[in-house]
């Protein structure tokens, strides 16, 4: 039976053992460095965070969050906490929904990896994408909420925003292609036909538009945190994903609810929603498009496939990592069996796009 993700990977618990660290090596760093800081401060593990384990740091009278790369060896390109760290502190001073960051740490000789500070956030995270803790008449309003702050963060200029080399503008789908290839095969455990085949399918199906924007990477309801009286965001987590990158890529990630069953990341296919309250899927690409002026989404299927063999990507490296032994989440070995799934499902919309 899958595990609830509410009850996976919500609150703390004490870290295992291959991910605690020397808590007064922290405490001493906090001191000098972390403005307004007073120790001593205990140390607990959030259950979630497969990739960079997460950890709630009590001090005498405030709370913080340090997010840290695992231990042992890792892709080449993942677990960056330091592009976290620089993309949440730039946004911060835009204005735009983030925890406020502290400090970033690269030493090695402080905890035993990178890591970085933010603030703990107070509010409510939504493991379910079908809402079943929201009233009926405030699940639209929670989607539209989250439409809006992700066409908020596409329109913000990254360059003004001091972002300029956070990534490579233009080519970003062939750029994405290439690393979750080369990532998926680095991690690959067992022979998926439908991979392998939109290994060599997505780079010939590449949309002409080349537009460019700060792209979270990993937009969905667990990732944000919502005032606990309104449907308004106030953090949105986990931008180790995060780049300069093509704006569609990083919006139909967010559709792919629209497109998963239930039992697949809490995916909304085959629910009533509208009895829900839940707004339709061309409710929101209509929102999202009129709030940036882009107007239709052309080239669906093509970014709905790539973003789904992306998360079979991920889902691998989350998989093979915790058959090494290193994977920060107990559930990550569960992710093992969402691959085969989500190939078939990104070969699917790659068949609709055209592929052969």
């Amino acid at each position: 039976m899958p595990s609830n993700p509410a009850d996976d990977f919500s609150g703390v618990t004490d870290a295992p053992e291959h991910l605690k660290f020397d808590e007064a090596a922290l405490a001493g760093y906090m001191a000098a460095h972390v403005d307004g800081f007073r120790g001593p401060v205990a140390v607990k593990k959030f259950r979630g965070g497969q990739s960079n384990p997460t950890y709630l740091l009590t001090a005498r009278d405030k709370k913080y969050v340090l997010r840290r790369k695992p231990p042992g060896k890792l892709l080449p390109s993942a677990h960056a906490v330091e592009r976290e760290y620089k993309v949440m502190t730039a946004l911060g001073a835009q204005g735009f929904p983030v925890p406020k960051t502290y400090a970033l740490c690269e030493d090695p000789d402080i905890i035993g990896t990178a890591f970085f500070i933010m603030d703990f956030v107070e509010g409510r995270i939504f493991w379910d994408s079908s809402l079943p803790e929201a009233a009926k008449q405030e699940r639209a309003p929670l989607f539209y909420a989250l439409t809006d702050t992700l066409a908020d963060l596409h329109m913000i200029d990254y360059e003004a925003a001091g972002l300029s080399d956070f990534g490579k503008p233009g080519n970003y789908f062939e750029r994405q292609i290439g690393r979750w290839s080369k990532q998926y095969q680095a991690a690959e455990t067992e022979i998926i036909d439908e991979m392998n085949a939109l290994i060599d399918w997505l780079p010939t199906a590449i949309p002409a538009d080349h537009a460019t924007a700060i792209v979270h990477g990993d937009f969905r309801f667990d990732n944000v945190i919502i005032d606990p009286a309104r449907p308004k965001p106030l953090a949105v987590l986990d931008w180790e994903l995060s780049t300069l990158g093509h704006p569609l890529a990083d919006f139909t990630y967010f559709l792919m609810v629209w497109h998963f069953p239930p039992s697949v990341r809490g995916g909304l296919a085959g629910v009533d929603i509208a009895s829900l309250g839940i707004p339709s899927l061309d409710h929101v690409v209509k929102r999202y498009g009129e709030r940036t002026g882009r107007g239709d989404i052309p080239d669906l299927d093509f970014c709905l496939a790539y973003n789904m063999f992306r998360l079979g990507s991920i889902a691998q490296g989350v998989y093979a990592r915790a058959l090494q032994g290193n994977a920060s989440s107990p559930q990550a070995l569960e992710l093992g069996a969402q691959v085969r799934p989500l190939a078939a499902l990104a070969w699917n919309y790659a068949q609709k796009a055209g592929a052969q």
